[in-house]
Order: C-alpha cells, then structure tokens, then sequence
C-alpha cells in the first residue's frame, strides 16, 4: 500500500473544510482592507531563492534539474516571485499596490510539531508607500485576521520591533555594517541562547565590547513602551536626527494603532529583529500568549527586494505571512475549528422509477439557482434516505412518493423541526423563493 511522503499532508473533506475555513477568512479581511490577490508559479528558478537567501539556501529547498536541463525548486515562501512580478511591472503599476496570495510552499526541512515540508501560506504586501501608515495597515490586517478567527487579546500578542531603530543605533555606536548585521544576528538568537553565548559571540568581532554591549542589549530588550524608548536613548547621550525622527515614525504609528483599536494586541519586544537580513525597518512576529507560545504571523519592512530582484533602483515594500499550521494548531486546541464540512440544502427523498424522472427534473432546476441538492444513486425505503438525509446535514428533505405523483406535490419536510409542507410542483420553485427571501433558506 501506497502511503504520502514524509512531512506532506492528505486533506479528506472534513479537514479540507477547516482548512477552507482560513481561506475564506483570508479572504474576506484582506479585501475588506481593499488587497487584490494574484497568485505565481510553484516553480521557480533556483536563483531566484539564492539572490535573496543565499547559497545555504539551497539545502533546504526541493531544488532539481528539469528536463530542459535548468536549474529549479519548489517555492519555499512567495515574497521572491511576488518581488519579480513587481519589478517586472514596476513602471506601469499604479501605486501603492496592495496584493495578497494564499499559495502552497515547500521546504525540505526536518519534520516536526508545527513544521511540515508542505504548508499553505497566507501573504499580504504593500508596495510603493514608505510611510508609517503602510506598516499600521498590514498590522491591523494582520489582528484583523486572527480576531475574525476567534482569537482575543488574551490568545495572542503581536510582537513588534525596529530593524533601522537598531541600525541607526548600533551604528551611533561606530560600528560597520557588516559588524551592525552580526550583531543583529545574536540579537535574533538571543532569546534561544545563553547570555554567556552572546557575549562570546560579540567578542569574537567586537573584541573587549561583548559584555558592555550585551548589558545595552539586554536593556533595550526589556523595553516595553515608548517612553522608556525615548529615555533609554537620553539615557545614553544619543539624540542623533536619525534616532529622532525614527522615534517619531514611531509615534505616529503607535497612535494610528491605537485609534484603530488594536494597540492592546501590540507589544513592544525590540528582542524581536526577524532572522532574514533583507528586513529594512518595522518587523512583528504575532505569537501566542498561552499554551506553547507559537509563532502565528511574521514580518515587516524590506524596502530593497525588489532593487535586488530587478532593475527598479527604489521600491518600498512591507508584508507578512501566516502559516496554516501552527495556526491551526492554535486554533484546534482552543475549539474554533469545529466541523466545517459542507452543508446540502436539500436532501430529494425518491420512491421510484417514475418519482426519479420527475425530481430529478427539479434537482435540476434547483441546482440552476444556486442551492445544493443530493439524493440516493439507489433505490431505498423512505426511512433510510430521510436518515441519510440527516446524516449529511441537509435543511430540508423534499419527499417525490407515489402519493405525491399522483397528487402531483411536493412534501417539503425541516430537518430541525420536522415540520412537513405540502405544496403543488407547479408552485414548488415559488415556494422556495419564499423561504429564501424570508432568510429561512
């Protein structure tokens, strides 16, 4: 017997429904914030994914030769593709662009909780707005969605930092851009390492600067509002114009986060500096706040991507993914992902040969407008279509007996009341319309 290959997933319709549940939530946020979605190939060319990420890349992609001898992989995330399609349009495209995607994406990684070498990804990006204002739309976008999948304030947190409020700090400092980005580095593996860890890793570039550079690390990390920001930078003699006006970007989005009503789901966490190096300026990761404190959503601000991608010398741009898997996860363990399997609203209870001709012209007809219908392929006694009828959780059963025939009616029987309707075929279509525009349907 054939089994799935390790870390990919079957989906059979009750857990497709839960995972089309996310889908449509996707959805229906992303274009309540007016995003327009597109969609790119699985596959891409490998370099693609090594003029972002680099060589080391490669061992964790489903990277081959194709037949036409090229060098290709699998998709492991969309910005790449999603960084192509811009630059390749870039002079023609009006802007600001607001897009979003819901794709499958691959790793070849090692299998665990919460990691799978297949996943769905939801993306949203902002392209051609280097304000402030963008960044607060994809957060808002971003707990928007995770609220309209039933999670609160007390579910989860959106951890928020500032990669270029680090850079123009560490770089106060006098260090170079390549020792600013090592540092950045230990700063990202900080909160999984010890401190001792850090330490030695700054010593080995900054030498006789680890220890001190940790205590200022450590205090930065334990910021958690903007007014002890603001202090810790007086604090230490920094009151660059760089750090000023950065410290204003962030005023100005911290307001426009709390008129919105979302400031109580942010949490300042300057620990979080997001791994990738092309990140330019905000970044978040959203995590839970109890229960194994997963990871739900990251990203932020990575104005050079597309340059790098393209020929295009400037385009601002900021986005964020969410996984389905730990959100699932999430999701699952706290009850709000209930049976989401499709629903028929009408169940045709058939007694015969010449019954069958009739109904199935109405199943027919009422497919036609849009209602979903199922009846029996064979032949059964009434009591066991009705019991199948409530099996698959129709609304209403429509009865074609021999009486019915002769009578030439219809018996519209309520699943839940069990409540029962006698009407004439001729008017059985009226009847119905009826019962949808009353909402009963």
């Amino acid at each position: 017997m054939f089994k799935n290959l390790k870390g990919f997933r079957d989906f059979y319709p009750e857990e497709f429904a839960k995972l089309n549940h996310l889908f449509r939530v996707f959805r229906q946020v992303a274009r309540n914030y007016g995003f327009q979605e597109y969609n790119v190939p699985i596959l891409e060319p490998l370099d693609l994914y090594v003029e972002k990420s680099g060589e080391e890349i490669v061992d964790q992609l489903f990277a081959f030769e194709d037949k036409g001898k090229r060098q290709v992989a699998l998709r492991p995330e969309i910005t790449p593709s999603l960084a192509r399609l811009i630059g390749a349009k870039a002079n023609s495209l009006k802007l600001p662009v607001k897009w979003f995607n819901i794709g499958e994406c691959f790793r070849y990684e090692r299998q665990q909780k919460g990691r799978t070498r297949s996943f769905y990804q939801f993306n949203a990006d902002i392209f051609g707005e280097s304000g402030c204002y963008a960044d607060a739309e994809l957060l808002n976008l971003l707990i928007d969605i995770l609220r309209g999948l039933g999670l609160g304030s007390n579910d989860f947190k959106v951890r928020f930092s500032d990669r270029e409020l680090w850079v123009a700090y560490l770089g106060g400092k006098g260090l170079s851009e390549t020792d600013i980005y090592k540092v950045l580095a230990v700063v990202d593996k900080s909160e999984r390492e010890s401190k001792e860890w850090a330490i030695n890793s700054i010593e080995s570039f900054l030498t006789g600067q680890g220890a001190s550079l940790c205590e200022e690390i450590d205090e930065l990390k334990s910021i958690s509002d903007l007014g002890e920001l603001e202090a810790f930078f007086k604090s230490k003699g920094d009151v660059s114009e760089t750090l000023k006006n950065r410290l204003e970007d962030w005023k100005t989005l911290l307001g426009c986060l709390k008129a919105s009503g979302t400031i109580d789901f942010i949490k300042i966490d300057l620990g979080i500096v997001r791994g990738l190096a092309y990140y330019t300026g905000f970044v978040y990761e959203a995590f839970e706040t109890t229960g194994k404190n997963r990871a739900l959503a990251g990203g932020g601000r990575y104005n050079n991507l597309v340059p790098k991608l393209s020929n295009v010398k400037e385009m601002p741009a900021a986005g964020f993914a969410i996984g389905d898997v730990t959100l699932q996860d999430c999701l699952s363990e706290r009850g709000l992902l209930t049976n989401y399997i499709f629903k028929s609203d009408f169940y045709v209870v058939i007694g015969g040969p010449e019954e069958r001709l009739v109904a199935q012209a109405d199943i027919s007809m009422l497919r036609q407008l849009g209602f979903s219908v199922e009846y029996a392929f064979k032949e059964s006694a009434f009591g066991k279509q009705l019991k199948e009828a409530s099996r698959c959780g129709a609304r209403f059963a429509l009865v074609y007996g021999s009486e019915e025939l002769k009578q030439k009616t219809v018996k519209i029987r309520d699943m839940s009341s069990r409540k029962e309707l006698d009407v004439q075929r001729n008017n059985l279509m009226s009847t119905i319309r009826e019962l949808t525009e009353t909402g009963i349907i």
